[in-house]
């Protein structure tokens, strides 16, 4: 069951995107049939998730005014991004990554951000959510264009501890060698939110990956906070311990 926040969230995205369409809609005359475009103009009608997944991760120019659609999908995207029914996510770039939605009327954009926020409190407090912690974890940042929210937000506990540790055996794959983890991250915010990771994760993370007791993982992050060539000169790799 999704939290009192997240229905709260929801509910709003509910309220403020209400009615919304692209009117004029035509879409892509060789990638979409005309009666699913037909939904994009219509207020309120139903789509079949399937048809939702596609244009919310379709790309900008099949259409005649992605923002609008993007606002059109958001009652349904959201709902199915939280619950699990929207088959995938993290496989390509969002559309609301794609998308000025900070620069949109205060109380839309408001509304997004609270979705994204309570969306990836409710993730952390479940073991098991309907998608990888990693990957609700990079839709949220890649959207918001900001890690900083999403890691001051992530309180300790057993549950959220379990995915701090999914999360760093991910990233350290990238972030050792200096790539980024965000695979469908395009904008000049990316570095950015590279570097306030590696921050985090080489301090605050690794305490808490110690305090967990997972020293391996907790030694490799600390070393995000040396210059590559130290990282890779570190004893560590000479005696890692029997659980890397």
């Amino acid at each position: 069951m999704p939290s009192a926040a997240l229905d709260a969230a929801l509910a709003r995205i509910d309220t403020v995107f209400d009615g919304f369409t692209s009117p004029d809609e035509t879409g892509c005359g060789y990638c979409h049939a005309p009666e699913e475009t037909a939904f994009l103009r219509t207020p309120n009608a139903r789509m079949p998730v399937d048809v939702v997944q596609y244009y919310l991760f379709e790309v900008p120019d099949h259409f005649d005014d992605h923002a609008a659609v993007m606002r059109r999908l958001l009652p349904q995207g959201a709902r199915a991004m939280a619950d699990g029914t929207l088959g995938v996510i993290a496989h390509l770039a969002h559309g609301l990554s794609r998308v000025d939605w900070r620069s949109w009327p205060a109380e839309q954009a408001a509304a997004i951000e609270a979705f994204l926020y309570a969306w990836w409190q409710d993730a952390l407090a479940t073991p098991e959510p309907p998608y990888g912690i990693d990957a609700i974890f990079d839709t949220c940042v890649t959207i918001a264009r900001t890690v900083s929210p999403f890691l001051t937000g992530w309180a300790p506990g057993p549950v959220a501890d379990a995915h701090l540790a999914h999360c760093t055996d991910v990233w350290l794959y990238d972030l050792l060698s200096d790539f980024s983890p965000f695979s469908w991250w395009y904008d000049d915010t990316k570095d950015t939110g590279v570097r306030d990771l590696r921050a985090w994760l080489s301090g605050p993370g690794a305490a808490r990956l110690h305090a967990a007791g997972e020293y391996d993982l907790a030694t490799r992050a600390e070393l995000l906070a040396v210059s590559y060539d130290e990282r890779w000169a570190d004893p560590y790799w000479n005696s890692p311990s029997a659980t890397n």
